[in-house]
C-alpha cells in the first residue's frame, strides 16, 4: 500500500511528498532538484488543502502549527453596524480580505471580533513601536486568561498570540510562517514592498484580515493586497460615517498671500528650477520626472542649485508669516478646545513651538518626553499640540476637537488620517469637529491640497497662469520600489474544511 503524501512546512515554502495522485495539485508545484521532492509556496496552503480534499486525496498535514484558543473576552461593548456589517462581510468570503474604515472608527475593536469569532493562534501585524504598544494593552484588556507577547523593540515571544512590528516579522518570516492560523495587518497598505510582503507569502495562515482607512498607494502595488491578504470585503468613509460613529466635521480652508518679499523670494527660487529643467528636458508631470530631476541633480552644481531651489520654494510656501498670523486667530478663537498643529517638517513644528509656546513632538522626540507629552494632552494639561508626521499614523489621541494643517503633501492617506485625529466622538454631545486647511496663494500648495482631497484638477480651471508656472513637483510621489511579482490566486470550487 503506498504511503500517503505528507505535508511539511520549510522555512517559506511547503514539502509535498511522496506526490499524490491527480494533477490539480501540480498547479502551485515546482520541482526542487536539490531535494528532488515538490515544493509550493506557503502561501497557497489553503488553495493547496482545499484542492486535496475536493479530490478525496488523503494526506497527512504535517505543517501546520497553529492551534484553537479558548478565548473569552473579559468585557464586550454593542459593535457599531459598521463593525458587525464589516465582520459578516470578511467572513462571507471565507475569512480573507481587508476592510477600509475611516480613523477613529473602531478597526481594533473590530479585530478584536474577528479573533473571537476565530479563535486560533493570530498573529497582529503593526508599522510602529507605540502601534505594537497599543495593540498589546487592547488585547491584554480584552483576553486577559490568554498569553500575549511581543515581537519587536526588543521583545522577542513566541506567545498564541503574537503582535510583531512588520519589520520584525519580516525577519523571522521564515520561522512565523506555520505558526499562527489568523493574520491580522493593522494599517496593511504597508505589507506591498518587497521586504514586508513575505510576512504574506511565507505564511500558511488560512485567515487573514486587513486593516487600513486608505489601502491605494502611489506606486500602485495596494494591487496585491488582494493576493497576499484577500479582497476589499468591506469599505466605508468619513461621509459614511460621520453623525453616527464619528463625530459631525467641518473642512475649513483658508488662503494666505505671500508678502512681497517672500513672493520675490519664491519666483526666483522657482524660476532657477524651471531654468534648470528646461535645459536639462525634463518634465515633471511625467511619470517618472521626479526620478530623472533628483537623478540630474547630483551630477552637477546647477543641478544641486535647482534641487535646493525647489527645496526654498516648498519652504516659503509651506512657513510663510501670514500663516503664523492665522494660526494665532485659530488659537485665540478656539482658546477653549484642544487643538492639533500639522506640518510638512520639523523646522515649522520648533519654529512654532519656539513662538507659541507649544509641546512639539517630531521623530527627534525621545520616547519618554513623547509619552509625557501626549499622556498630558490627554488629560488636558496641554490643550494645544504641534508635530509633523509622528502624529499621522498609529498614535491614541482621543476626542481633540480642532486640526490646523499648516503645510502637508500630497498624500490623500495623509489627509486622512490628519482628519481621523478629531473625528472621536468623546464624551461630549453633538460634537463639532473643525479641521482647518491653511495654503499660500499661488503656489504649488493650492494644487497639493487639491490632490489630498481627492478634487480632479483642470489646468484650465480654477487655477491661474501663474501658479501652473509655478506649480511645484508632486512632493506624494513614493520612492518605493516594489518588484513586479504577484502569486496568482488558483480558483477552487471546494469549500474551507475549517468549521469557524
Amino acid at each position: 500500500m503506498p504511503r500517503p503524501p505528507k505535508l511539511k512546512y520549510d522555512r517559506g515554502t511547503l514539502i509535498l511528498h511522496p506526490p499524490p495522485k491527480g494533477k490539480a495539485w501540480i498547479e502551485f508545484a515546482t520541482w526542487d532538484d536539490r531535494i528532488e521532492k515538490f515544493r509550493i509556496p506557503a502561501i497557497y496552503y489553503r488553495l493547496l488543502v482545499e484542492t486535496l480534499q475536493a479530490d478525496n486525496t488523503p494526506f497527512i498535514d504535517e505543517a501546520k502549527g497553529f492551534i484553537p484558543l479558548e478565548l473569552t473576552p473579559r468585557f464586550q461593548r454593542t459593535p457599531y453596524p459598521h463593525q458587525i456589517e464589516a465582520l459578516a462581510a470578511w467572513k462571507q468570503k471565507n475569512r480573507q480580505g481587508v476592510v477600509v474604515l475611516p480613523t477613529a472608527a473602531g478597526k481594533t475593536y473590530l479585530a478584536q471580533l474577528a479573533l473571537e469569532s476565530t479563535p486560533r493562534t493570530t498573529l497582529i501585524l503593526v508599522p510602529t513601536l507605540d502601534l505594537m504598544h497599543q495593540w498589546y494593552a487592547q488585547i491584554m484588556a480584552a483576553f486577559p486568561d490568554v498569553e500575549v507577547g511581543l515581537l519587536g523593540g526588543g521583545s522577542r515571544d513566541r506567545t498564541p498570540i503574537l503582535i510583531a512590528t512588520y519589520n520584525s516579522a519580516a525577519i523571522h518570516a521564515e520561522t512565523l510562517g506555520n505558526q499562527y492560523a489568523l493574520l491580522i495587518f493593522d494599517e496593511c497598505h504597508h505589507l506591498p514592498t518587497d521586504f514586508f510582503r513575505v510576512i504574506a507569502e511565507y505564511a500558511i495562515a488560512p485567515y487573514r484580515l486587513g486593516l487600513t482607512a486608505t489601502p491605494e498607494r502611489a506606486d500602485g502595488s495596494h494591487r496585491e493586497l488582494e493576493n497576499l491578504i484577500g479582497p476589499v470585503v468591506y469599505r466605508k468613509g468619513v461621509k459614511d460615517l460621520a453623525g453616527g460613529t464619528l463625530a459631525q466635521h467641518q473642512i475649513v480652508q483658508i488662503k494666505v498671500k505671500l508678502s512681497q518679499l517672500e513672493r520675490k523670494k519664491y519666483e526666483q527660487a522657482i524660476a532657477i528650477r524651471n531654468d534648470f529643467l528646461r535645459k536639462s528636458n525634463i518634465s515633471l508631470g511625467s511619470l517618472n520626472g521626479w526620478q530623472l530631476f533628483v537623478k540630474a541633480s547630483a551630477r552637477s552644481s546647477a543641478g544641486r542649485r535647482a534641487m535646493l531651489a525647489h527645496r526654498e520654494a516648498k519652504e516659503i510656501a509651506g512657513g510663510t508669516d501670514g500663516k503664523l498670523r492665522i494660526l494665532t486667530d485659530l488659537i485665540c478663537q478656539h482658546g477653549e478646545d484642544s487643538i492639533l498643529i500639522f506640518t510638512n517638517d520639523n523646522a515649522t513644528v520648533y519654529r512654532v513651538s519656539q513662538e507659541f509656546l507649544i509641546p512639539a513632538i517630531t521623530h527627534q522626540t525621545p520616547v519618554k518626553e513623547r509619552h509625557d507629552i501626549l499622556t498630558h494632552f490627554r488629560e488636558e494639561i496641554y490643550k494645544i499640540l504641534v508635530t509633523s508626521h509622528v502624529l499621522n499614523e498609529g498614535v491614541d489621541v482621543p476626542d481633540v476637537k480642532i486640526a490646523i494643517i499648516l503645510s502637508g503633501t500630497g498624500s490623500a492617506r495623509e489627509y486622512v488620517q490628519r482628519l481621523g485625529r478629531i473625528l472621536r466622538k468623546g464624551t461630549g454631545e453633538n460634537k463639532l469637529a473643525i479641521l482647518y486647511e491653511v495654503v499660500a496663494e499661488d503656489t504649488s500648495e493650492e494644487r497639493t491640497s487639491q490632490r489630498r482631497r481627492g478634487e480632479n484638477i483642470n489646468p484650465t480651471k480654477n487655477v491661474t497662469k501663474k501658479a501652473r508656472q509655478l506649480e511645484l513637483l508632486p512632493d506624494d510621489f513614493s520612492y518605493d520600489i516594489t518588484a513586479n511579482k504577484s502569486y496568482k490566486a488558483a480558483e477552487s470550487q471546494s469549500k474551507p474544511n475549517y468549521d469557524l
